[in-house]
């Protein structure tokens, strides 16, 4: 009898609407929960989350039999639902459209949880912006700046 067998690892980033630093450290933690319960059940294995005031790094062990547009749509509309609902931020909570999703040998998978639990640190260094585009560049990935993020802090 054949078997199918993967092992996939993504790591994805995406931000509040015009990037707004909305995501607040007073209930961020609770919205990383949140988070990671839904990643989990739809059958992924959350391996790191880290919420920015202006962004969020989620790292998943990815299940193949969902797709990644699915699981960042159902991320972000039940968040969004859930920030709202609880009244956590002062004004409309919304994610932005779009999102990067990008995959890591197992080999990184160290290397990349450490990167998304020290965002504040790296962070002192470097904006998102900068971060971001770093990112498309290392993965080599083709973007056009007028596509990416909304920046409002050039």
């Amino acid at each position: 009898m054949a078997n199918t067998y993967t092992q996939l690892y993504i790591h994805l980033v995406f931000s509040p609407k015009n990037r707004s630093a909305l995501i607040r450290k007073e209930w961020k933690i609770e919205l990383e929960k949140y988070i990671t319960g839904i990643v989990q059940n739809h059958g992924h294995k959350m391996l790191a989350i880290y919420a920015m005031p202006d962004h969020i790094h989620i790292f998943i062990g990815y299940n193949v039999n969902h797709l990644i547009p699915d699981l960042v749509e159902r991320i972000k509309t039940s968040s969004n639902v859930w920030v709202n609902k609880n009244r956590l931020s002062k004004s409309y909570f919304e994610w932005q459209k779009g999102y990067g999703a990008f995959s890591h040998p197992r080999s990184n998978l160290d290397r990349v949880v450490n990167y998304i639990l020290n965002q504040e640190e790296h962070h002192r260094k470097k904006n998102f912006r900068k971060e971001y585009i770093e990112i498309l560049i290392k993965n080599k990935v083709d973007y056009n700046s007028d596509y990416i993020f909304k920046f409002f802090d050039d």
